[in-house]
């Protein structure tokens, strides 16, 4: 038995949640494929709420609605330090899925190697949720608790994505290895936002993807590059601090070893791209 609530505001689909508890219906990307041959349940469907979507500049930082598509983010005019972004909105699946999958279902599915999630810790990323009881504001990297597990309360819905100002200075990359070149998960992914300053490196963001329960920042990496000039940068990233916030495992894609190594190859690589 399957029950379909297709609000047209917010206001309505909280309505909705304080009514009981529903699946919540984005893009639909993952959601249908996880549910196999019948999605069944009440299923709250968020398309219809015009405020979900879009990107706009917000007190010097910016919001992206959590019901943005990947096709919006690539094509939107974002500044350098989005780049990762929009370089991961590109390598979400196909054409198809892109064009219909959303930014906030690709966090609140919260798999580890979840495209969207490196460009956005780099960023300094928060994300808004609400529910009946009112708003709140979360880092993003308090907001993923594990593999396909969230901080996201009964009856809260994921509105926005947040970008602070220091989010949106500096370039950025994201780098991605996966067994072909494109329709694949990740082995290794790695976005780098590096700000330089008169030469040297002022400020560093770093984070990995799929190789752990979460994608994580690398403060060692983070904090040995501060200083450096384009030159330098690269020689301060050292196997051991890349390691040092990592927990990958082994499995039918890559060993726990070959992964270190990788992530170590690929934060050599985005910082070398985004400083020279």
């Amino acid at each position: 038995m399957q029950s379909h609530v297709r609000p047209q505001t917010l206001d309505e689909a909280v309505a909705a949640l304080r009514s009981g508890s529903a699946r919540v219906l984005a893009g639909g990307t993952d959601l249908y494929p996880a549910a196999g041959a019948q999605l069944s349940g009440r299923i709250l469907d968020l398309t219809g709420i015009s405020d979900l979507r879009g990107i706009a500049a917000i007190g010097g930082g910016m919001r992206i609605g959590a019901a943005t598509t990947w096709t919006a983010i690539a094509e939107a005019d974002l500044p350098p330090a989005l780049r990762a972004l929009q370089q991961a909105a590109l390598q979400v699946g196909g054409r198809q899925i892109q064009n219909a999958g959303t930014l906030g279902g690709n966090l609140c599915n919260a798999s580890p190697a979840a495209d969207g999630v490196p460009p956005l810790l780099a960023a300094d990323a928060e994300v808004e949720l609400l529910s009946p009881a009112g708003a709140r504001r979360l880092p993003l990297s308090t907001f993923l608790t594990g593999p396909r597990h969230t901080a996201l309360r009964p009856g809260e819905l994921l509105v926005a994505v947040h970008i602070p100002s220091s989010g949106l200075t500096g370039r950025s990359t994201f780098l991605k290895l996966g067994a072909r070149s494109h329709l694949v998960i990740s082995i290794v992914m790695v976005a780098a936002r590096i700000v330089l300053d008169g030469g040297r490196v002022a400020n560093a963001a770093i984070a990995v993807g799929s190789c752990s329960g979460t994608a994580q920042r690398l403060p060692l990496v983070e904090a040995s590059l501060i200083g450096a000039t384009p030159h330098e940068a690269a020689r301060r990233i050292r196997p051991a601090d890349v390691a040092a916030a990592l927990s990958p495992i082994d499995d039918i894609r890559a060993t726990a070893v070959y992964r270190l190594t990788a992530a170590t190859e690929l934060v050599t690589r985005a910082v070398v791209e985004v400083t020279r």
